[in-house]
């Protein structure tokens, strides 16, 4: 009774209490709708990528928005200023204002601030969501959703793609930390908040339009696999991962992005049950819906630039970043021919048309606003400092009492303390939050710099590695540990790793191991995007304190470390459960046998002191899961075979930047997209002119292990995209063994998406002995080619495919 009675509540009409229905607008946008024609409706339900959409296809185009993704900024530059970003914006609306429409309809650019305006440069950063779960404070979520829309105003963008109000759990998935918890009420109690921050009732110069998302069902997929499958009843489904929304719409979210995952097997941007039946209709939701980056692609028997089944399912409007004028012509087709009615295009259009108007954006351009182009807009560090503070969760007490005494000498050790792109995460100036410096955050302090600060510099000492040190010379030892940064994808945990920290990041147990046992006390700082197994790391530790990703203001945690002016304590309690083990996922409170380290809702207070004892450190061989797949180089796992490229005697590495070219004489590569976004690389084959081939490869420092699940009828898989037939011979190799590939890829050209399956005996059959492989994927070629590559693996069993190549083909 008690789980019908909240389904009941959740799918009750939400949309009521923050924007009535007003009978006027409604007439005006019936008006306008009635006076559109059919490619100018379709133009306002499309949404392009600001790298591929210029002011002026928004004129021709009458498209509805402009978004621009984790990475991309105003004219390629990471540093513009708000004044620049606002340039840009106010070049959009202008020509969105000079089409040949009736009505001139004004075009609204979309950006992820996930954690502040985090794409822009200077920006205040505020801890990730997790973080700010950990703070079990609800008003400090509607301030930093306040900031933040203040601070996405002063760059001339009025709509945020957020707050991510997913429940997880599973904390395998490498967008744990975009959660507040794995608790259901504890996120409806965030979610409310955070929207009312960010929109207000558009009354205010700060206020933005909200997305709440992603709905549904992104937090609860098996195994914790990204755009993943969730399998529950509808019932279960709303109860646990449809907690968040009412609230959100009760405070009048206007938008509502859909979520990449299925739900019992259906993708949801294909699921009319969810997005029509369930979110417009029993629960009242008027704004619209939004896709996500090319999520039209994952409903079967869709692409980029087509798919009538979302459109009919209940999406609005379609994100579409590149191939948004095929999907123009593609959509208006589908209308003409009867594939997607002219009514659901109507309601479409006229949900768009209901939130521009309703939200004040006919009203006045971006720059019209009191916070445009105002670099100062985009700061509110004393919050920031604040809400880190708040987030900080004491796990282990067994040291001396903090805050440490001003005037104490303090060596600080580990990667994390003076690099702010690991203190940020994702989501920070680039998509995964990599290919940052300190230097990239001009107004924000590492935690190093905040322990400084508060110490004294002279009284502190910095090694990453404690390397050669003398600890004789120390009071204590801070020790600031955790994850590199990550985003979707590739901060997943797959079925052949583990929840084991050290296993990912091995340096960090060597940092402590340097200077635990030697008669300092240490105290560890774990900057970290969920919790993970760390009791090697905790016996190492006398205090141990859970920083998340606090963003740019690592005096916020120094607050509670080291003695200042004013006195702080640990307020902070887990939002996620703590493991114990390696392999205890899903962890989650009410689950039967529910026993972790670290109950949801722990967190050490001023003078409570803990007994841990030593614990188990111990794991078992292999991942959590089985898997016959051994990743080679993917979105989970980059460092393992790096790639590179050679042409003559030279060889470049490829970078984490995902927005540069590389290029040695005959071949060029760059970030594309096969699968998913920016998972691939496209690489480009020219004529070398010196008579070498140049190639492209995976490799790594060590012989891959490949378990026997992998190696048996295994095959090297890739997904690729032929974008130009080959001109010349073309060798795919393992290690030192190549075989021709040339008759392969032309075969693939202009086929489109193609996961192609070597069996590895093809391989051994001239010579390949697979134990002392390093370099499992290589592709040469002296002539022109151009393809783009993702997700290299080695399958067990694919060479038994169907669709496996056939030897003969290679030889």
């Amino acid at each position: 009774m008690k789980k019908l009675a909240l389904l009941a509540a959740l799918l009750a009409p939400a949309m009521g209490g923050a924007t009535a229905v007003d009978a006027a607008l409604e007439q005006r946008v019936a008006a306008i709708v009635a006076g559109m024609t059919l490619e100018q409706k379709i133009g306002q339900m499309t949404q392009p990528e600001i790298k591929t959409a210029t002011p002026d296809d928004v004129r021709r185009y009458y498209l509805g928005s402009v978004l621009n993704g984790g990475g991309s900024w105003p004219n390629g530059n990471k540093r513009a200023s708000a004044a620049e970003w606002l340039a840009l914006a106010q070049k959009y609306h202008a020509a969105s204002m000079a089409t040949d429409m009736k009505v001139k309809v004004p075009v609204v650019w979309g950006i992820d601030a996930i954690h502040g305006n985090s794409n822009v440069f200077g920006a205040t950063l505020y801890p990730h969501n997790i973080g700010l779960g950990a703070a079990h404070n609800p008003k400090l979520a509607y301030e930093v959703g306040a900031a933040t829309g203040k601070a996405v105003r002063a760059t001339g963008i009025a709509w945020v793609f957020g707050p991510t109000i997913a429940v997880v759990r599973d904390d395998r998935w490498g967008r744990t930390y975009e959660s507040f918890s794995e608790d259901s009420k504890l996120v409806a109690s965030y979610a409310g908040q955070y929207v009312k921050g960010l929109q207000g009732r558009f009354k205010s110069d700060a206020n933005v339009w909200a997305s709440a998302k992603h709905f549904i069902g992104d937090g609860g997929t098996e195994h914790g696999k990204d755009r993943g499958n969730t399998r529950a009843s509808l019932a279960d489904l709303l109860a646990m991962h449809g907690s968040g929304y009412a609230p959100a719409l009760a405070e009048g979210a206007q938008t509502v992005m859909a979520s990449f995952n299925s739900w019992n097997g259906v993708k949801v941007h294909g699921s009319r049950e969810l997005l029509t039946d369930v979110l417009k209709v029993k629960m009242g939701f008027d704004g619209f819906v939004v896709s996500d980056w090319n999520g039209i692609a994952e409903v079967p028997g869709c692409r980029n630039d087509s798919c009538p089944q979302a459109i009919n399912a209940g999406i609005d409007m379609v994100m579409v970043p590149d191939d948004w004028k095929a999907f123009i012509a593609n959509t208006v087709a589908q209308v003409k021919s009867g594939e997607i009615p002219m009514a659901r295009i109507d309601d479409a259009v006229t949900r768009i048309l209901r939130v521009k108007l309703r939200t004040g954006l006919f009203d006045k351009s971006p720059a019209q606003n009191a916070h445009a182009g105002k670099d100062e807009a985009l700061l509110d560090r004393a919050l920031a400092r604040r809400a880190v503070r708040e987030s900080l969760v004491l796990l282990k007490n067994e040291g001396p009492a903090l805050p440490l005494a001003r005037g104490k000498k303090i060596l600080v050790v580990g990667k994390s303390a003076d690099n702010l792109s690991n203190q940020t995460g994702g989501w920070s100036l680039t998509w995964q939050g990599t290919d940052n410096t300190n230097a990239d955050f001009p107004h924000a302090d590492s935690i190093l710099a905040g322990i400084r600060a508060a110490a004294g510099a002279a009284n502190v000492e910095f090694s990453a590695d404690a390397k050669g040190v003398d600890l004789s010379r120390f009071d204590a030892v801070i020790a600031v540990l955790g994850e590199r940064p990550y985003a979707e994808g590739d901060g997943d945990i797959g079925p052949s790793g583990t929840l084991r920290h050290s296993s990912r990041y091995p340096e960090d147990l060597a940092v402590l191991e340097a200077v635990a046992g030697k008669g300092k006390p240490v105290i560890t700082v774990f900057v970290a995007g969920r919790p993970l197994f760390v009791n090697d790391l905790l016996n190492l530790s006398d205090t141990f304190v859970a920083a998340w990703l606090p963003g740019t203001e690592g005096k916020g945690v120094a607050d509670l470390l080291v003695a200042g002016a004013r006195q702080y304590e640990f307020r902070g309690k887990l939002s996620f459960s703590w493991p114990k083990s390696a392999c205890q996922t899903p962890l989650n409170a009410g689950d039967a046998g529910y026993a972790p380290l670290f109950p949801l809702g722990y967190g050490l207070r001023k003078g409570q002191r803990s007994a841990l004892g030593k614990l188990d450190a111990s794991y078992a061989p292999g991942g959590c899961g089985a898997s016959d797949v051994f990743p080679v180089h993917g979105q989970a796992d980059r460092a393992s075979f790096p790639l590179a490229i050679r042409s003559g005697g030279e060889q470049l590495a490829l970078g984490a930047d995902l927005n540069a070219t590389f290029r040695l004489p005959g071949i060029s590569v760059q970030t594309a997209q096969v699968n998913t976004q920016q998972d691939a690389k496209l690489v480009t084959w020219s004529a070398t002119g010196a008579g070498t081939a140049a190639s492209f490869a995976a490799q790594g420092t060590a012989p891959m292990q490949l378990p026997p699940a992998a190696a048996r009828d295994g095959a090297l898989q890739f997904d690729t995209i032929v974008a130009a037939a080959p001109q010349g011979k073309v060798t795919l190799a393992m290690q030192g063994t190549a075989l021709d590939a040339t008759r392969l890829f032309t075969r693939l050209a202009g086929k489109g998406k193609q996961t192609v399956k070597l069996p590895l005996a093809c391989f051994t059959a001239r010579g390949l002995q697979l134990e002392g492989v390093d370099t499992p994927f290589r592709i040469s070629a002296d002539a022109p080619f151009a393809l783009a590559v993702a997700n290299i693996d080695i399958a067990g069993g694919a060479a038994k495919a169907a669709d496996a190549v056939r030897c003969e083909e290679l030889y």
